[in-house]
């Protein structure tokens, strides 16, 4: 009878984990749109703003979940993206062609996230070690670029060259199309179960014979396919670029995949829908807060407050459940 108990007890926490972040969204919106009303605002524009600014982060953060979900996370996306974009930009200055773009933004991401998976798996070292690394790689790489550029600090693509794309149709097509194929790929193919399993414990993965290189490989090259696609975007939407291009993308898609409640653990739990809802609450807590007046530094202290309170609430019900890693 206690063991009912006790298994019932772990479904409605399950349940709630699930839907918690959903309804946390649903009440942001409905705040949102309240908040709106009073002040007038324009709210087509406003949506229309949500998710500009919500589309790129969702993309990358969508990729980022196949890395997370082993346990590991990757601090380097930002950088990454930012050379990308730079090198995609150039490309299309040489070649005037947006598919050359896009395969350069694609190619360049991909590249760079497998070289980091592969130099740990050689060195045998923690996935994040490579990435911090590769951190201080990058942001060197985009200084290099922008100099080589010769315009002192930027690359530019002309507006006009990116006008016919730059819609909310063409984001939208973009964002659903990534997210089905990743859904597609967690949910159905045996690399997203896989991945889950060594996520939960990574030394008994080992020991079923799982090849937990090839897994780590596999995932950022993933991940390496939302950076390109975000950096694409990041240059349809803004063709100004500069070294803080994409700065804020890692710690943004960090909060937005927690946001989403998503462990920081990465293992079962792991969802692909994290990255869309995280990404969407945290859009739109930050129009709201903008729409209340308070300043950027307020606004990033509730994030990290909030932040914290999830890491917490997730970690502190799984920390008795999870096996040594």
């Amino acid at each position: 009878m206690d063991n009912e108990k006790i298994i019932r007890r772990e479904k409605i926490k399950n349940i709630i984990f699930q839907v918690a972040p959903v309804v946390g969204l649903i009440i942001m919106f409905a705040l949102f749109m309240i908040l709106a009303v009073i002040k007038d605002i324009n709210i087509p524009y406003s949506m229309k703003n949500i998710l500009n600014q919500s589309v790129i982060v969702v993309v990358v953060a969508t990729g980022a979940i196949f890395i997370y979900t082993l346990g590991s996370f990757d601090i380097s996306l930002g950088a990454n993206m930012c050379v990308s974009a730079l090198i995609g930009a150039m490309a299309y200055n040489r070649t005037n062609s947006l598919l050359a773009m896009l395969a350069f933004c694609l190619g360049t991401a991909v590249l760079i996230s497998s070289v980091c998976s592969i130099l740990a798996s050689v060195f045998n070292l923690p996935v994040f070690v490579t990435t911090i690394a590769m951190l201080s790689m990058l942001n060197a790489g985009v200084l290099m670029l922008i100099g080589a550029n010769g315009t002192g600090d930027i690359v530019q693509v002309p507006a006009a060259a990116v006008s016919a794309i730059n819609t909310t149709w063409f984001k939208l097509l973009v964002l659903v199309a990534y997210l089905a194929i990743s859904i597609f790929v967690f949910n159905f193919l045996k690399l997203g179960r896989q991945e889950k399993f060594v996520g939960g414990n990574p030394e008994c993965a080992r020991l079923t014979g799982l090849n937990n290189s090839r897994l780590a490989i596999l995932g950022f090259i993933m991940a390496g396919i939302g950076v390109g696609l975000g950096a694409f975007l990041t240059i349809t939407y803004a063709p100004t670029l500069s070294r803080n291009t994409a700065s804020s993308v890692g710690m943004d898609v960090i909060i937005s995949i927690v946001f989403g409640g998503m462990p920081v653990s990465g293992g079962s739990r792991s969802k692909i829908y994290s990255a869309v809802v995280g990404a969407l609450s945290m859009t739109l807590l930050s129009q709201i807060m903008l729409m209340l007046n308070l300043n950027s530094g307020i606004s990033q202290m509730v994030k990290a407050i909030i932040f914290i309170l999830v890491v917490y609430i997730s970690m502190s019900d799984n920390r008795k459940n999870i096996l040594p890693r």
